[in-house]
């Protein structure tokens, strides 16, 4: 059974930081492209960050330069270090596993995030 399980959200005042984990069973990490999507309130899911399989990383352009995205593969865990955060990050943050071949794609329960101004 494929598990992913997000921690680390919560309530942050604007400018404050926090770290999101997603830890994934079930599946074999290293072979899967990681990412993180949000849905604010009223608004679609979206993507925010991913990492492939051989590290390189996308961003949303509005998290550039604030949020970073990394794996490690030994604890099949992938991290979302969110710095400099806005009211407008505020969303449950979704954590996704996806492959090409067969294509699966799996996420997470999310995790509240809330940033006050």
């Amino acid at each position: 059974q494929v598990q992913l399980v997000e921690s680390g959200g919560g309530l942050v005042q604007a400018g404050g930081s926090l770290r999101l984990s997603c830890a994934a069973s079930g599946i074999i990490f290293d072979i899967y492209a990681m990412g993180w999507y949000r849905q604010g309130p009223g608004k679609q899911r979206e993507l925010v960050a991913t990492i492939q399989t051989d590290g390189s990383t996308n961003y949303k352009d509005s998290v550039k330069g604030r949020f970073t995205i990394s794996r490690d593969n030994a604890k099949n865990t992938v991290y979302l270090q969110m710095n400099s955060l806005k009211p407008e990050d505020t969303a449950v943050y979704y954590c996704n596993a996806e492959r090409t071949f067969p294509r699966r794609t799996y996420w997470g329960q999310g995790t509240q995030v809330t940033v006050s101004s």
